[in-house]
């Protein structure tokens, strides 16, 4: 089997940009990661495109890779539309890493793009609800548009964590406080004014106990990367950012994380573990999903997540920063690009152009990308390991 290497990465900014849409969103990612590694687009041999909610948002269903890269040099490529909720990003990216992996292709391009803001707003949170089991909640109730069906499932896990350990509320303040502090040295972040505990905990109550800056945002944004063999590495003289794992899980059983499966087997595969990680990006679609995700990934053990929150490890300037690019609560949550987002900003932080927050040397970064929503915990979960070897 071959090795696999990430050749470079390109994004948009993350935010609310109601003029933009899929297309113009990918092809301006699509241009700044051909741009980033000078390789042409006659050169890509495949793409991944992955979006979660455009055939809800705007109807475009079924060929929206397509519809998006046809009047680009692009078009024509052969192209996968990967459709898989919150993960799709990153089980686009699983895919692209396997083919090159196993021998098929030597440079694929993985595109995770979301435009979720539209004129009539219940057409995102309609998108949301259909990120678990519709026959089990029933059918999106006509006129419900006030929030995402998802923040419900989280309040619920948050709750439940509150009743099972010594957390407090203002630990899930504490989440949002550190990423929006790390999203305010972010250019591409959706959030970037800074926010007190104070601020935060008085904030619009969106499910008890979540406020509003505890729950990831709708989002408009893409992100591009582009997954390449050793061989044309070296060739094109890119740099050395390995995958040194990239896997999937489902549900194990009924509410049990696929996030500890997921990565256990990523672990497996790189022969590492999370104290190894110099940086990791998890999937804070809330609060509470971060500090349950430090348990499940092997941080600490369970019920011990506020702790290590409490004890600044997570911190950009501790000892296993998390979410340094201010993660779903403050660069944003673009459903379908969120895998992307978060190996954009591993690579940025590897090969040490991250601006303002670039840590000192990393060397090794994970990120966990979470999709769909049934019994009580994820449907699916990718955990990926990038090295820089040079």
């Amino acid at each position: 089997m071959s090795k696999v290497f990430i050749a470079g990465v390109g994004s948009t900014r993350y935010g609310a940009f109601p003029e933009q849409t899929v297309r113009s969103l990918s092809l301006e990612a699509v241009d700044n990661v051909l741009l980033d590694t000078g390789i042409n687009a006659d050169e890509i041999q495949k793409i991944f495109f992955a979006n979660a909610a455009a055939g809800v948002i705007s109807q475009q269903e079924m060929v929206r890779g397509q519809v998006a890269l046809r009047n680009h040099p692009l078009a024509g490529t052969p192209l996968i539309n990967v459709e898989n909720a919150c993960a799709s990003g990153g089980s686009a990216l699983h895919l692209a890493a396997r083919a090159v992996e196993y021998g098929e292709l030597d440079v694929v391009l993985v595109i995770g793009v979301e435009k979720l803001h539209h004129v009539e707003k219940e057409r995102a949170f309609k998108a949301l609800w259909g990120s678990a089991d519709v026959d089990e909640i029933g059918e999106y109730p006509a006129g419900q548009s006030s929030s995402s069906v998802l923040m419900d499932f989280y309040a619920g896990v948050a709750s439940q964590y509150l009743e099972s350990w010594d957390a407090t509320v203002e630990d899930y303040a504490l989440v949002a406080v550190k990423n929006r502090n790390n999203a305010a040295l972010n250019p591409i972040a959706q959030f970037r004014t800074r926010q007190t505990l104070a601020q935060v905990l008085s904030s619009r109550m969106i499910a008890v106990p979540l406020t509003l800056p505890m729950c990831a945002p709708l989002t408009d944004g893409a992100s591009a990367v582009i997954v390449c063999s050793a061989a044309f590495a070296k060739q094109h003289g890119l740099a050395k950012i390995a995958i040194r794992s990239c896997e999937m899980s489902g549900n194990p059983s009924p509410g049990i994380s696929p996030v500890i499966s997921s990565s256990q087997l990523a672990y497996e595969k790189s022969g590492l573990s999370a104290a190894d990680m110099d940086l990791i990006e998890l999937h804070d679609a809330a609060a509470p999903a971060e500090i349950l995700q430090y348990s499940e990934i092997g941080l600490c053990r369970e019920g011990e997540g506020h702790i290590l929150l409490r004890d600044g490890e997570t911190e950009i300037t501790g000892r296993h920063p998390v979410n340094t690019s201010g993660g779903l609560l403050s660069r944003g949550h673009a459903l379908g690009a969120t895998g992307c987002a978060q190996l954009s900003e591993l690579y940025d932080q590897l090969i040490g152009r991250a601006g303002e927050r670039q840590l000192q040397k990393p060397r090794l970064g994970m990120a966990v990308n979470g999709g769909g929503w049934m019994s009580d915990t994820y449907i699916l979960s990718v955990t990926t390991i990038l090295e820089r070897i040079n």
